[in-house]
């Protein structure tokens, strides 16, 4: 069992990079293993047609697809699935092996644990619009962010894994992207919070479109797609 993971896929736009990986590891992964998308997925997207061809090759990988949300998501669609549990943690079955894994949760997945939380702030959000392109749900609420932090101290903050889609105030900071709007402020620190309170071997997320690293533990992810 194989945990394999990248950055925003933007519906079809970013999803070759994953085709590409599992063509160049033809017969290396089954159902088993998992490729975790790390938020701006597409599977729940602005255009039915965009969405249908961005479902259609996620199904058609050879392994599981979990995801977190980003802040590009019809969240009025993602959020129409029934809640349901999986390995520890609430989710949504998108489809029977696209998987969003949902805000504030822990899992253990074959004996790896993960805390995940999506969401992020839009900065294009001016050019979209409310209910079609851009959803206010793609900032926390404050039961979220309670729920997690609660979720995490049932663990003693220890976890192999944290899984989001914009990063800790620091680590934005270090990586040039330190100017925040007010809206954004409360998600940046409520996972700085958690990196300064938390253990964990990597903390992984997208929504920079770079790929880089920050301390050794703090992973950017874009356009590389590696296995865990």
């Amino acid at each position: 069992m194989s945990f394999v993971i990248t950055g925003d896929t933007h519906g079809t736009l970013d999803l070759p990079k994953v085709v590409q990986y599992f063509d160049e590891h033809n017969g290396e992964y089954t159902e088993d293993d998992y490729l975790i998308i790390l938020g701006d997925v597409g599977v729940c997207g602005f255009s039915a047609s965009e969405e249908r061809v961005t479902r259609e090759t996620l199904r058609n990988l050879p392994v599981t697809i979990l995801f977190i949300d980003g802040n590009h998501e019809n969240f009025e669609h993602l959020n129409s699935y029934e809640v349901e549990e999986w390995n520890g943690g609430k989710v949504h079955f998108v489809e029977n092996n696209i998987i969003h894994l949902m805000r504030g949760q822990v899992f253990d997945i074959d004996g790896t644990s993960f805390f995940t939380f999506g969401g992020a702030y839009s900065l294009d959000k001016m050019y979209r619009t409310e209910g079609v392109s851009w959803f206010p749900e793609e900032l926390p609420t404050t039961e979220e962010m309670e729920e997690g932090w609660m979720n995490l101290e049932k663990r003693d903050f220890e976890v192999d894994y944290i899984l989001t889609h914009t990063g800790p105030r620091e680590v934005v900071a270090a990586l040039g992207y330190g100017d925040a709007s007010d809206e954004e402020i409360p998600i940046r620190q409520y996972f700085q919070r958690i990196a300064d309170e938390a253990e964990f071997e990597g903390w992984y997320f997208g929504h920079f479109h770079v790929d880089e690293e920050v301390e050794d533990v703090f992973f950017c992810m874009y356009d590389e797609v590696v296995e865990l």
